[in-house]
């Protein structure tokens, strides 16, 4: 009976069918056969109810789908261009950053291609950088900034930790706080490899002129404010992330209906209704995920997988490298949001076996991810500029291969350098 249950499940799962759908009834498979009334997989469904993180998803949410609904992407590339274009190979490094901020902004790495692609890749060909690199750029970049706050999958990700209340107690804020250094450190990376391989001055200059940097401010003076007062008032304490989520769609809904009025009421209905589509879809998983992950506590999943680890894995260094591989297959294969609710389960409580802080795992969780993007042969990245830009995937994949490498060796130091992600978890 158990095992036709197990067949079948994998049948629904090859099939195609919903996530949630294969969750629950894996859930539901386990509880029965651990004779446990199945009531309880709606009571473990109801209790995201009890969360109030949970506010934040769709609020953030929200505000970037009307970001990304709007101007801001032009506005945001003109803003860093009329600051960063002077430098050697200004308009890649301008690039780089628009790319991250409008990532985590939106949180949505396929939006980034989309809206940012058509903008950035005539104007680096423009600039005299090759089509490889160009391509390659655009590609990769997609997925820069998930580690920045709003991000959703960082804020999801510290819902799910905060739920199994393993490791070392923390707040939402300390994985924003968290992020930046790693990010910093692949922008960093990235900047500092384009600067070397366009030596010699072959792409030329913009000259920086405050003007420009004036007339972009005032393009932006909406948008600028807006990770200055949701930053600033999260960090200062004025602001819970709840209420920051508030404020920050508040903000996004007066700056671009009233303030540029680029969307009109009509419009904001429709951006609403997608939005809560794609949360409404997220909640679901989340819910059906935290029955999942009952299951798997009380028959005792981690504690086995944990113990045949620790049977052949001694070192926390050999196991880190092994979650890292791991990591960048499954980045590859499943969306964020399915990786972070079937993993993140059962990966915590075995990385806490081996010392590993939670705000740690999260920022090598997330790294990770990014670069699974689009890592050859199924990273979503891929297929959406291949059919963005109608180039074909074998292109694609030669074309992102150098700065793959380099955020490789960017997630191997973050992982190894936990100081990255933890140096202010021993503040006062």
């Amino acid at each position: 009976m158990i095992w036709a249950g197990v067949v079948a499940i994998l049948i629904m799962a090859a099939l195609g069918a919903p996530l949630f759908a294969v969750l629950l009834a894996a859930s539901m498979l386990g509880f029965y056969s651990a004779d446990i009334d199945l009531a309880i997989v709606a009571i473990e469904l109801y209790r995201i109810v009890d969360t109030p993180l949970l506010v934040a998803l769709p609020l953030f949410t929200f505000s970037g789908y009307l970001l990304s609904e709007a101007n801001t992407s032009t506005r945001l590339v003109n803003l860093m261009q009329s600051v960063f274009g002077f430098l050697p190979s200004g308009l890649a490094i301008v690039a780089f950053v628009a790319c991250a901020v409008f990532t985590a902004l939106t949180g949505a790495s396929g939006v980034t291609i989309v809206a940012l692609g058509a903008l950035l890749l005539p104007a680096l060909r423009q600039a005299g950088f090759a089509e490889k690199y160009s391509l390659g750029l655009v590609t990769t970049s997609g997925s820069l900034g998930l580690l920045l706050v709003p991000s959703v999958p960082l804020i999801l990700y510290g819902v799910i930790a905060q739920q199994l209340d393993l490791g070392e107690p923390f707040a939402i804020v300390d994985l924003f706080i968290a992020g930046v250094a790693p990010m910093l450190l692949m922008l960093v990376m990235l900047s500092g490899w384009t600067l070397w391989r366009h030596r010699g001055g072959a792409i030329p200059r913009v000259p920086f002129k405050w003007a420009n940097v004036a007339k972009a401010l005032w393009d932006a003076r909406w948008e600028v404010p807006l990770p200055f007062v949701v930053l600033g008032g999260v960090f200062s304490g004025v602001f819970a992330i709840s209420e920051a989520a508030a404020v920050t769609a508040l903000y996004v809904v007066v700056a671009e209906v009233f303030g540029y009025r680029e969307i009109n009421l009509r419009q904001l209905a429709k951006v609403a209704k997608e939005s809560m589509v794609m949360v409404g879809g997220i909640l679901l998983i989340l819910g059906v995920a935290l029955g999942f992950t009952n299951f798997l506590v009380d028959a005792e999943v981690p504690q086995q997988l944990m113990a045949l680890l620790q049977e052949h894995i001694q070192s926390p260094l050999s196991f880190l490298l092994l979650l890292n591989v791991l990591l960048l297959v499954l980045g590859a294969m499943l969306d964020i949001f399915a990786a972070l609710v079937i993993m993140v389960p059962l990966l915590l409580p075995v990385a806490v076996g081996y010392g590993i802080h939670p705000v740690h795992l999260g920022i090598i969780f997330l790294a990770n991810m990014q670069v699974g993007y689009f890592t050859p042969p199924v990273g979503m990245n891929l297929f959406i500029a291949s059919y963005r830009f109608k180039k074909p995937l074998t292109e694609l994949y030669t074309a992102t291969l150098p700065f793959m490498l380099i955020l490789l060796l960017a997630v191997l130091i973050i992982t190894y350098v936990p100081f990255l992600s933890l140096w202010h978890m021993d503040l006062p």
